[in-house]
């Protein structure tokens, strides 16, 4: 009986041990196997427009393509990715405002950290907050730590139908300015334009300029027209727009890193299936990975071209009175979370 009983749990064993294999016994690799994702490519197509108010040819830009490639391979065509860039469906505020209003013909969008800061998102806040990143370093210690997806996970926190998928970052923001300037003193008196956002209006105000609130697709002409003295952007997407034509003179102070984040409607992740959903944060991975791979790199060659095009380029050797400059707006925008910004500065 005994022997019965072993020879019985020996075969159980094999059985268990030796795997089944579809068409003919060969082992098949199914779409996205590297996804984790199972045979995603039979799912229902689905088509996700993603919103980008900068070109291509940007970090952004090129942050997207990336992003839209991955998910095409990974899903094995059962997702499809169409990016509208160069702003034509118009500016982050208005693309946000047309997702969180319940509308559904914009399903994603690469938003800038700050962005949600008017909708109630205060973690996100901390991100935009002037002189908390040392150096990209000290931002990728923080993006592909364990606090980040907290940050991510803020907007469905606090009720708002969109979901965060990955960070990255467009360089370091700078100002640049219709007249040449040399220092924080030239600041003082100019009109500078700003997004609606409470910590940019505030800084502008402790440099002793005046924030002037311009949409993005309408500061070209702003600057052009003197409505405008000034304003902000990371290098490339300065480049990218072409406000060197208008606005010849750049200053590099470096105030604040050019945070993004990738976000998706709550409607449009409703739409896939679940094996879909895990194709879109894989690819976020990636992205994030492929991001900070790019962009040093590439900012650095859009300043060497700049430069040799003739535009004033201004290096900030001490960045202490502009820090000072910013301090009220630091203070007041952080007191509330003060432990959680805390231990942000702490990642450098």
């Amino acid at each position: 009986m005994k022997k019965v009983l072993t020879l019985m749990l020996v075969l159980s064993l094999v059985l268990v041990s030796v795997p089944v294999f579809a068409n003919g016994g060969k082992e098949t690799a199914a779409p996205a196997a590297k996804a984790g994702t199972g045979n995603v490519a039979t799912d229902p197509k689905v088509t996700l427009v993603y919103a980008e108010v900068n070109p291509l040819d940007t970090i952004v830009g090129q942050t997207a393509t990336y992003f839209k490639q991955q998910v095409e391979k990974l899903s094995g065509g059962s997702i499809t990715i169409d990016v509208q860039a160069s702003g034509v469906l118009g500016s982050e505020n208005d693309v946000l405002d047309s997702i969180l209003g319940g509308g559904t013909s914009i399903d994603m969008s690469r938003i800038s950290a700050f962005a949600l800061t008017s909708y109630g998102a205060e973690k996100s806040k901390l991100l935009s907050i002037p002189f908390t990143f040392e150096s990209r370093q000290h931002f990728w210690n923080f993006a592909n730590s364990d606090l980040a997806p907290e940050f991510l996970n803020e907007p469905q926190e606090i009720g708002l139908p969109i979901r965060g998928i990955f960070y990255g970052e467009e360089g370091f923001r700078h100002f640049f300015t219709v007249k040449r300037i040399s220092g924080i003193q030239d600041l003082k008196g100019m009109k500078l334009r700003v997004s609606n956002d409470p910590v940019m209006t505030g800084m502008v105000k402790g440099l002793g300029a005046s924030p002037t609130v311009v949409s993005f697709g309408e500061l070209y002409s702003a600057l052009q027209t003197g409505v405008v003295d000034g304003a902000e952007q990371p290098i490339a997407n300065y480049k990218s727009n072409a406000f060197q034509e208008v606005a010849p003179c750049m200053i590099l102070d470096g105030h604040t890193l050019g945070a993004i984040q990738a976000v998706i409607s709550d409607n449009a992740w409703a739409k896939l299936t679940e094996a879909q959903q895990q194709v879109i944060m894989e690819a976020g991975k990636l992205t994030q990975a492929y991001n900070a791979q790019i962009s040093e790199a590439a900012e650095n060659k859009v300043l060497d071209q700049l430069k040799a095009e003739g535009v004033t380029i201004v290096e900030v050797a001490d960045k202490a009175p502009w820090s000072e400059a910013s301090k009220a707006v630091i203070e007041a925008n952080t007191k509330s979370q003060a432990a959680l910004y805390q231990q942000i500065k702490d990642m450098k």
